[in-house]
């Protein structure tokens, strides 16, 4: 579970933003420059909050009142961003020994063996990222957060970089990663079919508010926050 009310105050821009999130994947939903990039970089730690509250399953990580501040690295969370992010001069093994490294003692919470196995890279590990396509890249970047024994995934529109069919490609193996890992994870996004297939719950952001929160199947009826998106909900 993770529990958020934290407010940031920038020059030109104010985030609010107050939720709840528990099992299964949240969608973070809104158009370009809503605040949902920014909402991860304060949960991450890579941003602190002008004042607030965030805690993972009681553990409180900022509170401003009471002057809390965890590190980032001591965070255990894990982000995809849409880019990868792989180390280049090491092999898909390595980068995923990586995410291993950063797994505390006893919280190794998957293996490495079923993580191969359910994003399907077990023929890519003595290859290394610039040979690999943006599909496999992508799944790599999955794999390494998974080992590293997240108790949340942050997921930065990881297919946004992608085209229809790597992204086709991809998103049932985020619904298996759902289904069989169970870390709540959030998920950045401005693609209402992505929120569809893959959410149980979506926060959607305007102007750094958010407007609305819910579960994706009642959006149908919401056509004026679908922004830049055709209205690919369907009743459920």
């Amino acid at each position: 579970m993770i529990d958020v009310d934290v407010h940031l105050q920038r020059k030109t821009f104010c985030l609010n933003a107050s939720f709840t999130a528990g099992a299964g994947i949240t969608a973070l939903f809104g158009p370009s420059g809503s605040g949902k990039s920014t909402l991860l970089a304060l949960i991450a730690g890579l941003v602190r909050p002008t004042r607030g509250r965030i805690a993972v399953d009681g553990r409180t990580l900022v509170d401003t009142e009471r002057k809390v501040w965890v590190p980032k690295h001591k965070r255990r969370i894990g982000i995809v961003f849409q880019d990868a992010q792989l180390f280049p001069h090491m092999t898909v093994g390595q980068n995923l020994n990586f995410g291993r490294w950063f797994a505390p003692g006893g919280k190794r919470i998957v293996s490495q063996s079923s993580v191969v196995d359910v994003l399907g890279i077990s023929h890519l590990t003595d290859r290394r990222p610039p040979s690999l396509s943006g599909g496999e890249r992508q799944r790599v970047a999955l794999a390494r957060a998974l080992l590293s024994g997240p108790e949340i995934l942050l997921l930065d529109e990881p297919l946004a970089s992608l085209d229809a069919g790597r992204r086709e490609e991809i998103l049932p193996l985020i619904e298996r990663m759902r289904d069989e890992f169970r870390i709540p994870m959030l998920y950045v996004t401005h693609d209402a079919s992505e929120v569809n297939k893959l959410a149980s719950q979506a926060v959607v952001l305007e102007n750094g508010q958010i407007v609305w929160k819910g579960r994706p199947g009642s959006l149908h009826s919401r056509p004026e926050l679908l922004p830049d998106a055709k209205p690919l909900f369907h009743k459920s």
